[in-house]
C-alpha cells in the first residue's frame, strides 16, 4: 500500500490546537492544585521564543530539505511509502533523535541552540513550546542524514519527526506522575524526561530519549525519577531574567566571549566542541566535575552515617563543610 499521500501532510500543524488547549487545561488545574508551577513571565516566554521558533523554522526549512534531497540522491536502497517502511523510519528517526539530543548537550556549540529548551525554572506543557532560534546552526542534523543516505524519503523522515515531537509535547508536565511499569520501562514519560530537565547533580545529563527510552538504557544514559529527590529545574547557571533575546542568544554570545579571548587556537576550538562549562584553565564546571563532586560527596555522607559504636558522637557528626560553587551545585 502507498502511503506517499500520508507523508504530504505536516502533522504538527494539525495539533498545534490541541498544544493550545492542554496547556490551557494544566493552567486551570495548575490554578486549583498549585500555582507555583506556572509563573505568568516564564509562560509568555515560554510561547514568545515558541513563536520565534516557528518563524526560524520556516525561515531555515528549506535549507534543511535541500540538503536532505541532495543525500538523498545517493540513497543505497529504494525505499517505497509502506506501512513497515514508515514504522521502521520512525524507530530509527528517534534513534537519531537521541544521538542529536545527546550531542545537543556534550558539544557546546550545539548547546548554544538547544539551552533554550531548558532556560525556563519551571516544568510544564508551556515549556515543550520553549524551542530553539538556532537549531540549523547547532548543525546536529547531520546526525539524521545517514536515514536518507539509507534510502528513507525526504517526506516521510519529516512525517514521522513530526510524529516524534507530537509525542515529545505531553511529557513535559508534572501533573503526571509515574506511568504503568511496563510502559516505563519501553517510552519516555514525564518521570523520565523531568530528570532530563533537572540541574540535581544525579540528573544532570540524562535521558535523552524522544519517544523510546530504551536508548538511554542501551546506550547508559539513564537514571530513574527518585520519589526522595524532587528535581529542580533550569540550567546550572539560571538566566535570572525573562528577557527574551538573550533567552534565545546568551551561550552564541558566551562561545564568541570565550573563543575572542582564548590564549591559542587550541583553546578557541575547544570553546566550541568541548562540553558546557569546559575552559582551558579548569577554573569552571562541566556536568562531570559537578557530578563527581555530588558522588564524593555522597561517599563521604555514607562513610559518616555508619556508626562505629552506639554512643560516639563523632559517629553522628557529618563531614566537614566545602565551600565553592561546584560544590554548592553538588548539595541535594
Amino acid at each position: 500500500m502507498d502511503l506517499r499521500h500520508l507523508a504530504d501532510l505536516s502533522p504538527v500543524d494539525y495539533a498545534v490546537p490541541g498544544f493550545v488547549l492542554l496547556v490551557l487545561a494544566e493552567i486551570i488545574v495548575a490554578r486549583l492544585r498549585d500555582r507555583s508551577r506556572y509563573e505568568p513571565r516564564d509562560t509568555l516566554t515560554s510561547l514568545a521564543l515558541g513563536f520565534g521558533s516557528t518563524i526560524a523554522g520556516i525561515l531555515t526549512g528549506g535549507m534543511f530539505v535541500a540538503i536532505a534531497l541532495w543525500v538523498y540522491q545517493f540513497r543505497l536502497f529504494e525505499i517505497g511509502y509502506t506501512w513497515w517502511a514508515f514504522a521502521l523510519a520512525f524507530v530509527l528517526d528517534d534513534l537519531g533523535y537521541y544521538w542529536v539530543h545527546r550531542a545537543g548537550h556534550r558539544i557546546r556549540w550545539a548547546w548554544a541552540a538547544h539551552v533554550i529548551h531548558h532556560s525556563s525554572q519551571h516544568y510544564n506543557l508551556s515549556t515543550a513550546l520553549r524551542q530553539t532560534w538556532t537549531g540549523f546552526f547547532g548543525a546536529t542534523f547531520i546526525l539524521k542524514l545517514p536515514l536518507f543516505l539509507i534510502g528513507f524519503p525526504v517526506p516521510m523522515i519529516l512525517f514521522v519527526g513530526g510524529i516524534n515531537l507530537i509525542y515529545q509535547f505531553w511529557i513535559h508536565t508534572e501533573v503526571i506522575g509515574r506511568m504503568p511499569r511496563w510502559f516505563e520501562a519501553v517510552m519516555n514519560t514525564p518521570g523520565h524526561h523531568r530528570v532530563h530537565h533537572a540541574t540535581n547533580p544525579r540528573y544532570l545529563d540524562m535521558n535523552y530519549a524522544g519517544v523510546f527510552i530504551v536508548w538511554d538504557k542501551m546506550f547508559g544514559t539513564f537514571t530513574p525519577e527518585l520519589d526522595e529527590e524532587k528535581p529542580r529545574y533550569g540550567i546550572v547557571k539560571n538566566l535570572g531574567s525573562f528577557n527574551l533575546i538573550w533567552a534565545a542568544f546568551h551561550e552564541w554570545v558566551g562561545i564568541a566571549k570565550d573563543v575572542w579571548s582564548a590564549p591559542t587556537l587550541r583553546a578557541k576550538i575547544n570553546y566550541m566542541i568541548k562540553p558546557p562549562g569546559w575552559s582551558h584553565d579548569g577554573s569552571r564546571e562541566t556536568s562531570e566535575s559537578i557530578k563527581e563532586l555530588w558522588e564524593q560527596r555522597e561517599r563521604e555522607r555514607n562513610t559518616w552515617n555508619k556508626p562505629t559504636s552506639s554512643s560516639s558522637g563523632a559517629d553522628r557528626a557529618g563531614p566537614p563543610p566545602q565551600a565553592g560553587s561546584a560544590k554548592a551545585a553538588a548539595t541535594p
